[in-house]
């Protein structure tokens, strides 16, 4: 992707949200009765050659688009203060913004951080209304020796209730799950068109938060992707090896029906005949240009008997001078046990290795049919996690073949204003709560501000964003409108929430503020706001540092 479409997608979210927070204050100020002097979607001089101009003048009101498409503003009579001497403020006393009410005051500066936590009310009720393809709360893999697992729980399987609250997406069996470690659960489900209740306690182990914060969490082993067809042969005595499969074959027909997961792959070899032999059509090789063959193989009933198992963490290569590289793994080891526990899918292997801190885990992997024991310890290592959004994760320096298909979705859709708009407030609300949980972690520190992302890091996840789809890139700009609102909040003169604080102040005392109280208040908002920003930049220039360094020795020969 190229800077001009970093730069693009950076400028169209932040006019975009900018826009609608300047439209808030400059709406309520009208209706108020305050006199709008300029209405300006970025700064500077105005856009245009000449005498033509993205500016005009209707009414009182100045509108323009300039040249810095990096902010905006809304200018009022009387606004400031200090322009109590402007002849348009001697003429028209009654259309200042200092003249009217305080409740009214406070309408028009609320009405920018309300403008950016309504819009994204109007985009998820716009999305219900086009629909959105989600997760389904149907079951497609089942760990080995899970709870899960031990309760007879099977693909396909749809969960209706956890604990008596219905779900209706996976996200609500993963949140309802990983929210009770240890605990006892009552699980409803559909098999068949039949309905169900078990109950199964669930295990614990090492999680993530949404902030990325290790703590114990449910597990009973349920995932919605789909494991591949994908063959795992530990033994090279097994009667699959013998047949002259490999570890990394990719099943594609049993006896000549087609099969596109584990699942099928089992219930076709499952159901052949025992009298003949079966014959499997399989991919062996880069998945670019596989080679493609026919391997027969015995009717044994059950793959377990063949002596296949789901090729779950396949190593497809090893970095260079990695945990893994020091320990000795090599690409084509099939990774059986962490610690003693069966690796029943990636994401299990995947979160122990992430939640491990660096401690050595004791590793069981399959090699040309032989079982080896290795110790590795993961390293801190910086990772992109998506967007651009670089963190540091505990890994082990592999890369697996690919294990799973998606699961099964649905279209989300709802056309009926008077559920949509509900729903679409609660999804809001519930960023919005997260949003806060995450920015009262930064003050206290408990989240590193490393976090905090200036304009280089904006742009860059705005880029990435747009680069995957407007799906995406709506969720970016969703996202970033709720922190706009809530941080436009923050009581730091200067922002809005700074000059509620101010007018309620005045409001108290009965006038308003010197000139000389209110020019100190904003110089230490001023401050402020730019520590907060340079904070922001550094953790930019940090994370691009050594790119930043290329650049300049190869600018200076160095």
């Amino acid at each position: 992707m190229t800077v001009l479409s970093y730069v693009f997608a950076f400028v169209l979210l932040l006019g975009v949200l900018i826009f609608i927070h300047e439209l808030g204050h400059f709406a309520v100020a009208k209706l108020c009765g305050v006199r709008v002097l300029k209405f300006s979607l970025g700064f500077g001089a105005p856009v245009g050659i000449g005498r033509h101009r993205l500016s005009r003048t209707i009414g009182h009101t100045e509108y323009v688009v300039g040249w810095i498409p990096l902010g905006g503003f809304v200018k009022m009579l009387g606004e400031n203060p200090d322009e109590a001497d402007d002849p348009s403020a001697r003429a028209h006393p009654s259309e200042t913004l200092g003249a009217k009410p305080l409740w009214q005051k406070l309408a028009v500066v609320f009405a920018g951080p309300a403008m950016n936590l309504l819009f994204p009310v109007a985009v998820f009720t716009g999305t219900l209304f086009v629909g959105l393809l989600r997760p389904d709360a149907v079951i497609g893999t089942v760990e080995v020796a899970s709870p899960a697992a031990q309760a007879q729980l099977r693909p396909g399987d749809r969960i209706a209730a956890l604990d008596g609250a219905s779900v209706r997406w996976w996200e609500d069996v993963e949140e309802a799950v990983r929210s009770r470690p240890g605990e006892r659960l009552t699980l409803s489900y559909e098999r068949d068109g039949e309905a169900a209740t078990l109950e199964l306690v669930a295990g614990t182990r090492s999680g993530f938060d949404e902030f990325g914060e290790v703590q114990p969490v449910g597990w009973v082993g349920l995932g919605h992707g789909r494991p591949r067809a994908m063959l795992g042969i530990p033994d090279a005595a097994a009667a699959a090896a013998v047949a002259g499969l490999r570890s990394g074959d990719l099943v594609r027909a049993v006896a000549g029906e087609a099969v596109e997961d584990w699942h099928e792959l089992a219930a076709a070899y499952a159901a052949a005949d025992p009298a003949a032999a079966v014959e499997f059509d399989v991919e062996r090789g880069p998945q670019d240009s596989p080679e493609r063959l026919a391997v027969t193989v015995a009717a044994l009933g059950d793959l377990a008997a063949l002596g296949v198992v789901p090729a779950n963490v396949l190593v497809s290569s090893v970095s260079p001078d990695s945990p893994a590289a020091r320990g000795g793994l090599e690409a084509g080891d099939l990774i059986l046990s962490v610690d003693g526990r069966p690796v029943g899918s990636f994401a299990s292997f995947a979160e122990t290795v992430r939640t491990s801190g660096g401690r050595a885990l004791d590793l069981v992997l399959a090699r040309a049919g032989e079982s080896r024991r290795v110790a590795i310890a993961p390293e801190l290592t910086e990772t992109d996690v998506g967007l651009g959004i670089k963190e540091p994760r505990y890994l082990v320096g592999i890369t697996a073949e690919a294990a799973t298909l998606p699961g099964s979705t649905v279209m989300d859709r709802e056309r009926n204003p008077l559920i949509a708009i509900p729903r679409a407030v609660a999804m809001t609300v519930e960023i919005t709560h997260t949003f806060l949980r995450g920015l009262g972690k930064l003050i206290t520190g408990e989240v590193s501000r490393r976090q905090l992302a200036g304009p280089i890091g904006i742009a860059e996840i705005a880029g990435n964003a747009f680069q995957r789809g407007w799906e995406t890139y709506l969720s970016i700009m969703v996202l970033i409108s709720i922190n706009l609102g809530i941080l436009n909040l923050l009581p730091i003169p200067i922002l809005d929430g700074g000059q509620a604080l101010l007018f309620i102040v005045e409001g108290l005392k009965g006038s308003a503020l010197s000139l000389r109280t209110r020019a100190f208040v904003q110089q230490i908002g001023l401050t402020v706001l730019l520590l907060l920003m340079g904070m922001a930049f550094w953790n930019d220039l940090s994370r691009h540092w050594s790119k930043i360094v290329d650049w300049l020795r190869s600018g200076t020969g160095l």
